[in-house]
């Protein structure tokens, strides 16, 4: 039986990823019909809710990468780059510093629309207008981040993972992506040390800690329905 579902699904040698709205039988069974697959069998993914279906269609792709970096030696799917639970980064947040004494700072991998709609506390933000960018920013500011403990962070855990391997291969030692990305963070602690909403790419525009739909981001430039029949969405 067809599922009733609109959203996006990305396709590519790298893996896949899916934001996906429906009824909860519909979303979580569609889940559940992946994890037939063994390759997807540990598929852990991310629910909110919305109180009108925030997709206007159904959109597959198949792409040379999920998020495009234009460095194809970085392939997660040969090796994760390490990463820090929510609650691992909450607490390093919470006292300034990681387990061996090192400084700890949060590097926001997304581009700057999405930052300006929410990020973390004291976040370092180089203002990027897309992820191609990201290789030479880092370039421009290896020697500042050297001795640092440094979060990767973005959306949902894509592109902070590259950015982390990428990190790593440039010489940075103590680079560690935020298993999850904001949203899991919002789902596992909270918004502790986190300013606004995330941005993301539905008609809602952004969400808060709950990961329902804010009214406003901080500068007041996204506005969205405020949530009252839940649609789940994975």
């Amino acid at each position: 039986m067809a599922r009733q579902l609109k959203g996006t699904i990305l396709i590519a040698e790298e893996g896949i990823n899916f934001f996906l709205a429906g009824s909860a039988d519909d979303v979580r069974g569609f889940v559940d019909w992946l994890r037939n697959d063994a390759r997807f069998a540990d598929l852990a993914p991310k629910e909110s809710w919305s109180a009108t279906q925030p997709f206007r269609k159904m959109l597959v792709k198949v792409k040379n990468e999920i998020i495009r970096m234009n460095h194809p030696s970085i392939r997660p799917a040969e090796g994760r780059a390490p990463a820090v639970t929510p609650e691992t980064a909450k607490r390093w947040l919470d006292q300034g510093h990681d387990d061996e004494g090192r400084p700890v700072v949060t590097l926001d991998t997304r581009n700057q629309f999405e930052v300006d709609a929410g990020t973390f506390k004291n976040t370092i933000n180089w203002g990027i207008t897309k992820f191609t960018e990201f290789p030479d920013a880092v370039q421009a500011h290896l020697d500042e981040l050297q001795d640092k403990t440094v979060i990767s962070f973005c959306t949902g855990g894509i592109r902070c993972e590259k950015a982390a391997i990428y990190m790593r291969n440039a010489g940075l030692p103590h680079v560690y992506q935020l298993e999850g990305g904001i949203l899991k963070y919002f789902e596992e602690v909270g918004n502790d040390h986190y300013d606004g909403g995330c941005f993301v790419f539905d008609e809602r525009r952004a969400v808060g800690a709950d990961l329902s739909a804010t009214g406003l981001a901080p500068d007041g430039t996204f506005p969205v329905t405020l949530p009252t029949e839940p649609t789940p969405q994975t």
